[in-house]
């Protein structure tokens, strides 16, 4: 452990405050577990030796795991009544790999101990139940306890570090998204893999967790049991993907976790608030302190429930009206990955084609940021279509054009623009130059925003291209 603290210092990492990046850099240049970076971190932090540390790590989880004993056996929750008994008796199994299926029971036990006699929190109490969860299905299983408490080791760096990240309200830093990094992380360690394969495990976890609010889990009765146990579905999957495929992962995990922790709090602002308007009708009331709650409040908030519910439900209705028959579902087939980063953009470029005339000698593309990011991925697609007029499938071409550009030395230009989801194709030809200008959308779908000819004519050849022009 020295030696490996010693390798720390060499390279300038602050023992005591390393990331899960430079932890994963440590154990492969030395050649360890990411779990034996953290330990000996802890053991020369807190001045302690190796039993000492692995004997704290499993006593701080005592309360958590008397609230999974309280779950499992006789809790009930006002949120999750007793699906921790129900999960825990033997007779239903919500996943048919054994060890999988007991941290799912033990994490949904941990929630109803939650709401009988708390938990300690970490990043949230949310977090706190996976790892209670993983940490009970680990006793259960493994008979090597000191491999427990190295993998404990390994879900409490990841969650201490989520716990300062988690600075508002948010299950992308809390139960989803913490719990999902924590049990890839775990995972990828138990099935074997490489510090390397622990770090893309933690970002594949990660992705689908970012901007994840939970205001409607922490008061609505049910949903709570899909963001907590979805993290250790999510987290066994990113984990086998990462150890057991070739799947490319080339985000380091420190800049996927500072992206999460930058998100959380615009998700908070932005997201919340829209979220609390269609959930807030049936969040679970408690009539003790609704009584000391003035009827004039009350008879507001319930005329708001019900505005709420009938705006909803009109827009359900609109979506079901517009929606496309099942017989017919799906758009043309797009190349390059995305209906929506790629699919749309190309469609317009379409349009900008159908309306040059003559010889095509140039093109000029603008996308909004994230469309100019993802760059990549559209500008082939765009070309191919506006150059040649080809259609979202035409894969051969897709993967031809950027050559062929480069053989007619046509002059091309790609700019970025702030207004968001525009994409603006320019095209310039001997005879009649065009653009188009669109809203992107996803399936392929664009907004038609202007076009160089009136946009009734430019609608007309979207229908004559097949392309899906929406309000």
């Amino acid at each position: 452990m020295e030696n490996l603290i010693d390798l720390a210092r060499q390279k300038g990492y602050p023992i005591g405050g390393l990331t899960v990046g430079q932890c994963i850099d440590l154990a492969s240049e030395f050649g360890t577990r990411v779990s034996e970076v953290v330990i000996a971190e802890a053991v020369e932090v807190n001045k302690m030796t190796r039993e000492e540390v692995l004997s704290a790590i499993l006593s701080a989880f005592s309360h958590n795991l008397y609230a999974v004993e309280v779950g499992a056996t006789t809790g009930e929750s006002f949120l999750l009544g007793g699906v921790g008994q129900e999960l825990t008796d033997g007779e239903i199994k919500l996943n048919e790999d054994p060890f999988i299926n007991s941290a799912l029971a033990y994490t949904l036990a941990a929630q109803v101990g939650n709401h009988c006699v708390g938990l300690q929190p970490c990043a949230g109490t949310g977090d706190s139940c996976p790892y209670s969860g993983l940490v009970r299905a680990m006793l259960e299983t493994m008979d090597n306890k000191e491999n427990v408490a190295c993998l404990t080791a390994l879900i409490l760096k990841v969650g201490t570090i989520f716990r300062v990240g988690k600075t508002s309200t948010g299950c992308n830093m809390e139960g989803f998204g913490a719990g999902s990094a924590t049990t890839a992380a775990v995972m990828a360690e138990m099935l074997g893999g490489t510090p390397e394969q622990v770090g893309k495990a933690i970002v594949l976890a990660l992705s689908p967790t970012v901007a994840v609010p939970c205001t409607p889990r922490v008061m609505v009765p049910g949903l709570c049991a899909t963001h907590i146990g979805g993290a250790i579905l999510n987290g066994n999957l990113a984990a086998k993907l990462a150890v057991n495929t070739s799947v490319p992962v080339n985000v380091p995990v420190d800049v996927m976790i500072s992206m999460a922790a930058a998100v959380h709090p615009e998700s908070a602002k932005h997201i919340v608030p829209t979220v609390i308007k269609y959930m807030e009708p049936f969040f679970r009331t408690n009539e003790s302190v609704e009584n000391y709650v003035s009827k004039e409040v009350k008879d507001k908030e319930e005329a708001q429930i019900k505005a709420t519910i009938a705006e909803a439900t009109a827009e359900a209705q609109n979506l079901a009206l517009k929606a496309n028959s099942i017989v017919k579902p799906f758009g043309d087939a797009v190349v390059g990955g995305s209906s929506q980063a790629v699919g749309s953009p190309t469609n317009t470029a379409r349009m900008a084609h159908e309306l040059a005339k003559g010889e095509i000698i140039g093109v000029k593309i603008e996308l909004y940021p994230e469309l100019f990011a993802r760059r990549g991925i559209n500008v082939p697609g765009i070309l191919m279509a506006a150059i040649y007029g080809a259609g979202t499938d035409n894969a051969k071409m897709y993967r031809s054009i950027m050559d062929k550009v480069k053989e007619r030395k046509l002059k091309i230009e790609i700019c970025e623009v702030e207004e968001y989801q525009l994409q603006r194709i320019n095209v310039f030809a001997t005879e009649k130059d065009s653009f188009v200008e669109a809203l992107n959308r996803g399936g392929g779908r664009l907004v038609l925003r202007n076009a160089s000819c009136p946009i009734d004519e430019a609608k007309s050849v979207a229908r004559k291209l097949n392309i899906d022009v929406i309000d």
